[in-house]
């Protein structure tokens, strides 16, 4: 199963409309999270919103994670090891107020199982390869002990 997700801030109906038409053609099993986007699936499983313990059994379950470049949907794909494909908003197409998903998704593509579309065109492309996608390396729920450590002595001082 692909889940989808957009987050719960703004709607990404290109997003939701490039996986639903991808899922049409393949016939595969999506869910997705849609937000209050005008765009409705018509090939996929779909609510607007999810409580949190639904959407986190979701990442859980799910083969593959499809989002926004959005840092909370990254770091819940990561934490599970779920191979996340990512296509960022942008604020050019009224998708965002800025383009800071752009840099997110520069700057953790080249972590491993992080898979970044260019465009919208590209998710077609991804999702039929998606089986030699590579996974991911866990992340922890806490802050390196290092890090903590020197914020500490940072703050001390």
């Amino acid at each position: 199963m692909i889940f989808l997700t957009v987050g719960t801030q703004l709607p990404f109906d290109r997003l939701v409309a490039a996986v639903d038409d991808w899922a049409g053609l393949a016939r595969a099993a999506v869910f997705a999270q849609t937000g209050a986007g005008a765009y409705r699936p018509r090939h996929c499983e779909f609510a607007e919103y999810l409580p949190p313990a639904h959407a986190d059994e979701l990442f859980r379950a799910a083969d593959l994670i499809v989002s926004h470049a959005g840092m909370g949907s990254i770091l819940t794909a990561l934490k599970y090891r779920k191979r996340i494909l990512i296509l960022p908003r942008r604020a050019s197409l009224g998708e965002h107020r800025n383009d800071h998903q752009l840099a997110t998704a520069r700057w953790l593509g080249k972590k491993p199982g992080v898979f970044v579309a260019e465009e919208a065109d590209d998710i077609t492309r991804l999702l039929s390869a998606r089986e030699i996608l590579g996974g991911g390396e866990a992340i922890s729920d806490h802050a390196d002990p290092a890090l903590l450590a020197r914020l500490r002595n940072f703050v001390s001082q």
